[in-house]
């Protein structure tokens, strides 16, 4: 049974789900007015590796992840969603762009971006514009129930009545007020009060009517609005990078909880920030990489996906261009393996034995692994292991073509979790001519030449290797 650790428990804890067989996921998507970097696509491949595994074990899976087109603010993350200019708004002024053009351009890139990874797409990606409506509904539910205040065209969320505020990040309201200071929004009853609705200046180009005038949501409730619209009251699991713990997973809490009078989600998922050479990744420290970026120094998204699942998702990750080089060494590695057990299960021969190569002991074990909050290191350790015994074999001849099929098999069932497209391997015209050549003067005894063009497909970045068909080709 899967173990997941709850960010809101702070431990590990059996997975089930509401309804069985069936797992309701949201995620918190990209804000859409900048390419995302390596540390968002760390975070994505979580909940795909996650959802993955969850289909692997038979669930069936209804994914939601949205796209925040209004609402986000440049100081967010420190002044409770009203304070600072909308990031969206913002970009579009710098490029000269409408807001509608930069959002289409970075959806557009962050779905392509995705689609390199090999991330499945999720069921429905929800646009906050288009749920506007759900949300001031929302917001007229909370204030009269008391939980949310109007002053002046602007709303805002009254935390202290609001007793759990705090569970998920530890920042209680009492740790608040005895904790970093913030400047007062005049209209506020306390600073720690996040904003649900906020009055339009006269020249913001996005701005909805409303109950309280003319305006644009705050950055947390719209999650509220497109989680429940497409999940239901309770989800079974939410997740994001754990930047979004507080203020944003906090305040939806809240709202949500208030507003529902249900508990929200049951697990709470976050993925370990991502470093660079061992800093915080920054464009001013000139360390910001996009998928671009990587491809540009000569490494595919496969090779970064494999490294991104090297590491273990609650705990951070330290990219360097050294660990991509071995990234790219291990998928090599792996893309051999299966192009050799390939060649040996099309072999015709006579099988002198039934299959016995232990397929059962290493699938339970890489589920045992997995099994354990998606131990994906420890996962692909099993893969290696696999492959470092089923080698050895290979080279004592004691696999048969039957026994390559079943390892085959495994290796699909495993990397219907690992999510790897092995690149295909092309092989130069002239490598197949020397190595046709080489075949020729070996059957002719001349073993002597035969080593010597064995030595030149070498020098040209290639290793040759007998078998009973004939040969097989790889790179070095």
């Amino acid at each position: 049974m899967l173990n997941l650790y709850n960010t809101l428990s702070h431990r590990k804890e059996k997975f089930r789900s509401i309804n069985t067989g069936k797992v309701g996921m949201y995620v918190c998507g990209p804000t859409v007015y900048d390419y995302i970097h390596i540390g968002n696509i760390r975070s994505y491949l979580t909940v795909d590796i996650l959802r993955r595994y969850l289909e692997y074990l038979g669930f069936e899976t209804r994914m939601i992840k949205n796209i925040t087109d209004v609402g986000h603010l440049t100081q967010d993350d420190i002044a409770q969603a009203d304070s600072g200019e909308d990031k969206l708004l913002k970009k579009a002024l710098a490029e000269k762009k409408t807001p509608r053009e930069i959002a289409k351009f970075y959806e557009n890139y962050f779905h392509a971006t995705e689609e390199k990874m090999n991330i499945l797409p999720a069921h429905y990606f929800p646009k906050a514009t288009a749920h506007i409506n759900q949300m001031i509904k929302i917001i007229e539910i909370l204030i009269n129930k008391g939980y949310a205040y109007v002053k002046n065209g602007n709303v805002f969320f009254d935390i202290a009545k609001f007793p759990e505020y705090g569970l998920l990040s530890g920042n209680t309201l009492e740790k608040l007020k005895i904790g970093a200071r913030l400047d007062a929004h005049p209209d506020k009853k306390n600073p720690w009060d996040f904003a649900l609705w906020l009055k339009a200046p006269k020249k913001h180009l996005m701005r909805w009517t409303s109950p309280w005038g003319e305006g644009y949501p705050g950055w947390h409730i719209e999650c509220s609005a497109m989680s429940t619209e497409y999940l239901g009251e309770t989800i079974d699991i939410h997740t994001g990078g754990e930047d979004n713990i507080f203020p944003h997973h906090e305040a939806e809490i809240a709202q949500s909880q208030c507003f529902t009078g249900k508990k929200f989600v049951n697990f709470w998922v976050h993925t370990r920030h991502l470093l660079v050479d061992g800093e915080k990744m920054s464009k001013s420290k000139g360390n910001f990489y996009t998928l671009e970026d990587i491809e540009k120094k000569g490494f595919s998204p496969m090779e970064l996906r494999l490294l991104l699942l090297s590491s273990h998702y609650r705990s951070p990750l330290n990219f360097t261009w050294q660990a991509m080089e071995q990234a790219k060494k291990n998928l090599r590695k792996i893309t051999d393996f299966i192009r050799d057990l390939e060649n040996l299960a099309k072999e015709k021969k006579t099988e002198t034995s039934t299959a016995s190569f232990p397929i059962k002991k290493f699938q339970e074990k890489f589920e045992s692994v997995l099994n354990d909050d998606l131990n994906t290191p420890l996962a692909l350790t099993i893969l290696y292991e696999l492959i470092t015994e089923t080698n050895k074999l290979i080279s004592e001849k004691k696999i048969n073509p039957t026994e390559a099929k079943n390892i085959l098999n495994l290796w699909q069932k495993m990397n219907r979790v690992f999510g790897l497209f092995l690149p295909a391997t092309e092989i130069p015209q002239e490598i197949k001519i020397m190595a046709e050549k080489r075949k020729e003067t070996r059957d002719q005894k001349d073993f002597a030449r035969a080593d010597e063009i064995r030595k030149e497909i070498e020098a040209k970045g290639w290793l040759i290797e007998d078998n009973p068909s004939g040969y097989i080709l790889k790179r070095k």
